[in-house]
């Protein structure tokens, strides 16, 4: 070290420093680069960890929002209700089955506004899985899609389940006790359009239009009857005189 620095005269000695200063700002430089490097990589990592886990938390709660109630998801389709009213012979005969071969009656197709929001909502969160889910989701989730391409409705409780096991890793959750027993979940129900409540808002205005309105007509119909109506062709002098009189002798 002591041959490095010379202090046997000034130029050797800001020679020596400026070296020195040279070579700190270059190396600091280069752990400034690896360090802004590695930081960005490593906010890159986990804002995609962030997106997949808030992706996959709403699919769970898609997924498994409801504990009661009908926790199937029904794929049919207006289309598919319309077209046994389009062929009522076929619809008969696939409702009594094939003696002959065995077959089945199939059961009737129903779908409801709200089953279809379901299905819609759920074949969203399906897709979702399939892009981000691990390898066992994407099964499940392509399996479920599958069934719904067919036509035969599906259960999500266990494709629920694995997601609940892997977003409680990722957060370093302690899993869920093996004695603690959890309810089957299905999907979860939408609330309500405001159907009830705009037809009960939509009734109120009326009232209170139609109130208004009569309120409106009482009032011309009364300035009517204080407005002094003259025969056609009389003067009005002639109708005021009475009324001019009385007041003098008053």
């Amino acid at each position: 070290m002591r041959n490095m620095l010379d202090f046997s005269s000034w130029h050797t000695l800001l020679t020596t420093a400026l070296g020195l200063l040279l070579a700190s700002l270059l190396m600091v430089g280069i752990r400034l680069v690896f360090m802004q490097t590695i930081q960005r990589r490593q906010q890159r990592e986990n804002r995609q960890i962030n997106e997949r886990l808030k992706t996959l938390i709403a699919a769970y709660k898609t997924l498994g929002g409801s504990f009661t109630g009908q926790l199937q998801v029904s794929p049919a389709h207006m289309r598919d209700l319309r077209r046994p009213a389009a062929n009522p012979m076929s619809s008969l005969a696939s409702a009594e089955g094939d003696p002959a071969t065995g077959e089945e009656a199939l059961a009737p197709l129903t779908s409801t506004q709200r089953q279809r929001r379901v299905r819609d909502a759920v074949e969203a969160a399906l897709s979702d899985v399939i892009l981000l889910g691990t390898e066992e989701q994407v099964q499940l989730a392509a399996q479920a899609a599958q069934d719904m391409v067919a036509g035969r409705s599906i259960e999500t409780a266990q494709l629920v389940v694995s997601l609940r096991q892997f977003i409680r890793a990722a957060l370093d959750l302690e899993p869920i006790a093996q004695h603690l027993p959890i309810p089957v979940q299905g999907p979860l129900r939408p609330g309500g359009s405001g159907g009830a409540g705009a037809r009960r808002a939509n009734a109120d205005g009326g009232v209170r239009g139609s109130g208004g309105g009569a309120g409106v007509d009482m009032g011309a119909g009364g300035s009517g009857m204080g407005v002094a109506t003259h025969p056609p062709g009389g003067d009005p002098a002639d109708n005021e005189g009475p009324a001019t009189s009385a007041a003098s002798g008053r």
